[in-house]
């Protein structure tokens, strides 16, 4: 029992490897994890964000921070980068599958390919590489040297509402554009984040001798500069009337990574201000 409350969540020398920490979630999971003391280790494709992102929290929050390119999707990549880490910490104590496609949905030729007869296979399995094989591939790595540790780790997976409902396509329907025309919310999306709640199932029972446990939270919609209409639209879908703001997943993030979830394991939990309910 922690009697020190400013100890209650504490992450204190905890290791959590975080996939697509450049991205708009990833920097804030980044944020939380430093801000209680863990040690975020930033992953992306690209290096150049999450370098620089790795020294903006070192020098804010006073704790060590790394940043790594690593191609989630080849698993050399992954098997090399779980061994340079080792290297440097020692240990890997908690994974954040965040990782995940925000695919183009035009060319030039102004097709539309968020509707499902114009998706492109290429697409489809780009976007199944990066959350899916890349979640699976980096559970196997990470998520295996976190199951080396005596009191074992957490990994949270990061799905979505949609992959509890169905997208509802009125809400990306505009006026005056035809119904062959009308943009969709692209199938793979919904395919990967239901995928996502699959495979934490699955992890959640496979190293529990290990007291290695796995969630995944399912975040709603975060309001970041889309058109008034689609946000108000969007809104009337929720029953507390609003889309989230960026930091609002912070806490059940740090919850699940501490050691006050001990015995939370398999959750499938909705952020979502109410969405999944109606």
């Amino acid at each position: 029992m922690i009697r020190n409350p400013d100890d209650f969540f504490s992450l204190s020398n905890k290791v959590v490897v975080i996939t697509g920490a450049a991205g708009l979630l990833g920097r804030k999971h980044a944020e939380a994890v430093a801000a209680f003391g863990g040690i975020p280790v930033l992953l992306d494709v690209s290096s150049s964000g999450v370098v620089e992102l790795a020294t903006e929290i070192q020098e804010k929050f006073d704790v060590e921070s790394v940043g790594y390119s690593v191609d989630i999707t080849k698993e050399a990549s992954v098997s090399a980068n779980a061994e340079t880490i080792i290297a440097r910490f020692g240990h890997i104590d908690a994974l954040i599958n965040n990782a995940a496609n925000n695919p183009k949905m035009e060319d030039d030729s102004g097709k539309n390919f968020s509707r499902l007869e114009n998706f492109p296979l290429k697409i489809w399995n780009d976007d199944i590489n990066v959350a899916l094989t890349g979640s699976f591939l980096c559970a196997k790595y990470y998520g295996y040297e976190i199951s080396k540790n005596p009191n074992g780790g957490s990994i949270v997976n990061i799905s979505s509402d949609l992959g509890l409902i169905a997208p509802d396509q009125r809400l990306y329907e505009v006026e005056g554009v035809s119904y062959e025309n009308q943009n969709r919310k692209p199938v793979s999306y919904s395919v990967v984040k239901t995928g996502i709640v699959g495979l934490t199932r699955y992890l959640a029972t496979y190293w529990p001798e290990k007291n290695v446990r796995c969630n995944a939270l399912c975040p709603g919609g975060v309001e970041n500069g889309q058109p008034e209409v689609f946000i108000g639209k969007v809104s009337n879908k929720i029953p507390m009337g609003r889309m989230a703001n960026a930091n609002e997943y912070q806490g059940a993030l740090i919850w699940l990574l501490s050691d006050q979830a001990s015995y939370l394991n398999g959750a499938i939990i909705p952020i979502d201000g109410g969405r999944s309910v109606w």
